[in-house]
């Protein structure tokens, strides 16, 4: 599948125009069907009868007697008011100084009855418009609901455990990063697949030993059916997967026909000199000639706007989409209206480029928090005229440093679980994040939230505990 090597964001492509499901994306053709990939369970369930119809109460001039929704005049809230900061002007996280500028929305009338009212399973539909926008201008992919749709769910977590119960029944085998972001292990566990572990280094997933994995596959045995990849700032490795890279997942994808879930929460958090690389559905949309579609991606304003809003979305191939929103219907009927009626006032106040700023002001101060946080670690874990106590990469998205413990039997497990909480600090052995359990000296750290005195005491309490192993040993 030949590539662009360039980011094509196309923000002058066609305006989204509709957001309902057009007949041609229900055609039977090769491109549409995804059923192999499918998991037993999901051709067994079914939208339910009622919110499959909710749609065509936007028919004009259709009297509907449909719903059992309460009636909106019962509910208590007659307005919402945020304050909010504006992005253009002085933040109290930055350090340049200044006082912040408060701009206040009023949600009320039919916005606000919006709020407090059942919804659409896939979301508020001008929500939905709004990330619509927003994926064309990020990733230069059209929302048409024939090539890609989209859907909101509570937060991306959510809308990882449908997209893999939607695809795996037991025994299906799954690629997965190693190290893996943790909170996917429980999903998979219960799932009971065989995850295979693919290698990473600093650079993220590595393509050779991907390609041994594939090239190297029992005959009898059925592929994987998807890769599950975090591209930017991964969690726990703090890795961005380059250009180069990620154009051969995609061929490796398209030999070996498995899909690919970019689950991408650190997206917006990128903060490298380089330049960034475009996303794999970027990549995807501005092939030459597009096969079937194989990347699902997943976004989150769970790091930018709000982690209690708990809002993520996913933009993918319809029939991809279109189970997973037959699993919300089951599961919890849509994500809350509430919080995606408070962002879409907050993104229409700000527009994209209030969005955008709001995002450089962010980027900058994880960007001082980072190399805040990496001065100490040099200052405790390579002193001058010291022995080094541990080796790591600077992280150039994401929240955290992934370090290895120049420890003599290479296991960080008992050393941060007990020793290093005996000693006053808590971090995260690193063998939490591999499907196998395997022994890692690795251990991860979060440089977002602290502040940096507390940090710095925190990193000098572990490098004393990592000393204190090295001389005893």
């Amino acid at each position: 599948m030949p590539l662009a090597a360039t980011n094509s964001t196309a923000e002058d492509a066609p305006e989204i125009s509709q957001l309902k499901l057009s007949p041609e994306a229900t055609k039977p053709t090769n491109h549409n069907d995804y059923s192999r990939f499918l998991a037993r369970r999901t051709g067994l369930r079914t939208i339910d009868g009622i919110r499959g119809l909710l749609p065509l109460e936007k028919t004009p001039g259709l009297i509907s007697l449909l719903a059992g929704k309460p009636n909106p005049s019962t509910f208590p809230i007659e307005e919402i008011t945020i304050t909010l900061r504006a992005p253009n002007a002085p933040q109290p996280y930055s350090s340049s100084g200044g006082e912040p500028v408060l701009e206040t929305l009023k949600i009320d009338g039919d916005l606000v009855a919006t709020a407090l009212q059942y919804n659409f399973t896939d979301g508020v539909p001008d929500f939905r418009a709004i990330l619509a926008d927003f994926q064309l201008k990020e990733h230069g992919v059209t929302i048409d609901d024939v090539n890609l749709q989209l859907t909101v769910g509570s937060g991306s977590q959510d809308l990882m455990y449908k997209i893999f119960t939607c695809l795996l029944d037991p025994g299906d085998a799954v690629l997965v990063e190693a190290p893996v972001y943790a909170g996917v292990l429980p999903i998979l566990q219960t799932l009971e697949p065989d995850m295979i572990e693919v290698d990473t280094d600093p650079e993220g997933i590595s393509i050779n030993h991907l390609r041994e994995i594939l090239s190297n596959w029992p005959k009898n045995k059925p592929k994987p059916k998807a890769l599950y990849t975090v591209p930017y700032g991964c969690n726990p490795t703090g890795a961005t997967t380059p250009l180069e890279r990620r154009v051969e997942v995609l061929k490796l994808a398209e030999e070996h026909d498995f899909l690919i879930l970019e689950d991408d929460p650190y997206y917006y958090l990128y903060f490298g000199s380089a330049e960034r690389a475009p996303s794999y559905i970027t990549l995807e949309n501005s092939a030459q000639n597009i096969g079937q579609r194989r990347v699902l991606r997943l976004d989150s304003f769970s790091k930018v706007l709000s982690s209690g809003m708990r809002i993520g979305f996913a933009t993918g191939p319809p029939h991809l989409i279109k189970v997973m929103n037959a699993h919300s219907s089951a599961a919890n009927l849509q994500a809350n209206s509430t919080t995606q009626v408070i962002a879409l006032a907050m993104l229409r106040h700000w527009g994209y480029d209030g969005f955008r700023a709001h995002i450089a002001n962010i980027s900058d101060f994880y960007r001082a928090k980072r190399d805040a946080f990496e001065a100490a670690m040099y200052k405790h874990f390579k002193p001058e005229g010291g022995k080094p106590l541990a080796e790591w990469t600077r992280p150039e998205a994401g929240l955290f440093f992934w370090f290895k413990l120049n420890i003599p039997n290479e296991d960080s497990f008992q050393l941060i679980s007990t020793k290093a909480i005996e000693g006053g600090v808590l971090a995260v052995p690193g063998k939490i994040f591999f499907p196998s359990g395997r022994k890692t000296a690795y251990v991860r750290t979060a440089f977002s939230v602290m502040d940096i005195e507390l940090a710095d005491e925190g990193l000098r309490r572990l490098a004393k505990v990592v000393k204190d192993v090295i001389e005893g040993a």
